[in-house]
């Protein structure tokens, strides 16, 4: 070769090794995983006058053995763990949603989680739907019934006094699992902060029990170990543990807890849980905790000391025994183990909790 061809020679062979290099290149930004696609679950949608509804999985009907049991949920973030344990309890079958607003959010999200036929969602638009032959069909054959966050004061205006009510109630008596998060958590106690008007504060509530703000109900849903019971969510997230108080109080005031001629009078019981937490209730009433957040098991069987219209609520001593993740309660003795054991107060409008103990306070809020 002459030598003046030579640095041609090396720049061809430096242009081609580097054509090949880029067309191999590795590319920090992506991988072989990242080619997958995510699963996708397709899901059938019917709108309607009554209801919109939307099925995921196998339409046709399953028999599975369920066992019975609460999921109770206190707002925001599911928790996979618990909705593990609500696919189990029904055996892997099909799993019903019922809500008054949103769509089918918890579709892929059970999906995901695997073991189970199917999932369905209501989404209901009226009190008329309660007794359509088909919801109430789905609902009778179900493994598991959850009620969906949204609107409590809709619930109780679509479903309290109606079939659905009924089915949901026999669902429980024979071993169904019944689940509930935030709204649908506020329906689940023998009496529910229905918030047919504005959602109360606490500082509204403990300055006045008898806000117009706090509609209390009950006689709605009958599930195992809520006797007694009101439920709150998002307690620490929004400050509501003291509102809380307040609806314990208004329990007591209002009789609904009084003594008749057939039964004793009861204690003021609340269960109190804050998002991304869930408490999990066996049939036999014990119950174990999952989630990264807190539930707060509250009772006094003491009347308030002042709980009157326009007048600033004195309600104490709560006794507060507060679970977290690893924590257990049982229902039926209303003990716990592996949780902390408080004391609320509110005194003349002031809401506070200590610890029982030292006197250090408990944090309340974020």
């Amino acid at each position: 070769m002459k030598p003046q061809y030579l640095p041609l020679m090396l720049a061809c062979l430096l242009t081609l090794v580097t054509g090949l290099s880029a067309s191999h290149q590795f590319d920090p930004t992506t991988s072989p995983t990242q080619d997958r696609q995510e699963p996708t679950f397709p899901t059938t949608v019917t709108q309607g006058e009554l209801y919109d509804h939307y099925v995921t999985g196998n339409d046709a009907d399953v028999i599975r053995t369920t066992t019975g049991g609460l999921l109770l949920a206190g707002g925001g973030t599911d928790q996979p763990d618990a909705f593990r344990w609500l696919i189990d309890h029904a055996g892997g079958g099909d799993i019903v949603v019922l809500r008054a607003s949103g769509s089918d959010g918890y579709h892929p999200f059970v999906m995901r989680l695997g073991g189970v036929d199917s999932i369905e969602t209501f989404v209901v638009k009226s009190r008329e739907a309660s007794t359509d032959s088909m919801l109430l069909n789905r609902l009778r054959h179900a493994e598991a019934i959850f009620f969906a966050g949204g609107d409590q004061s809709r619930y109780v205006t679509y479903f309290k006094g109606t079939p659905i009510e009924e089915a949901v109630n026999a669902a429980a008596r024979r071993g169904v699992p019944i689940g509930g998060t935030s709204a649908g958590l506020a329906v689940m106690g023998e009496f529910s902060y229905a918030a047919m008007k504005d959602s109360v504060t606490t500082a509204e509530a403990v300055a006045d029990p008898f806000s117009p703000n706090i509609t209390l109900d009950r006689d709605f849903l009958s599930l195992p170990h809520m006797s007694g019971i009101i439920t709150d969510s998002h307690v620490i997230e929004r400050g509501r543990l003291g509102r809380t108080v307040a609806f314990m109080a208004r329990l007591q005031q209002d009789g609904w807890l009084a003594a008749t001629a057939t039964a004793q009078g009861r204690p003021a019981r609340a269960l109190a849980i804050d998002r991304e937490t869930a408490v999990l209730v066996e049939s036999d009433g014990t119950a174990t905790v999952v989630g990264p957040k807190t539930a707060y098991f509250m009772e006094s069987a003491r009347p308030p000391q002042r709980c009157e219209p326009g007048a600033a609520l004195s309600y104490f001593p709560i006794a507060v025994y507060k679970v977290s993740r690893g924590s257990t309660f049982n229902f039926k003795t209303w003990t716990g183990t592996g949780g902390a054991a408080l004391t609320a107060a509110v005194r003349d409008g002031v809401f506070d909790m200590t610890d029982g103990v030292a006197g250090s306070r408990e944090r309340l809020a974020p």
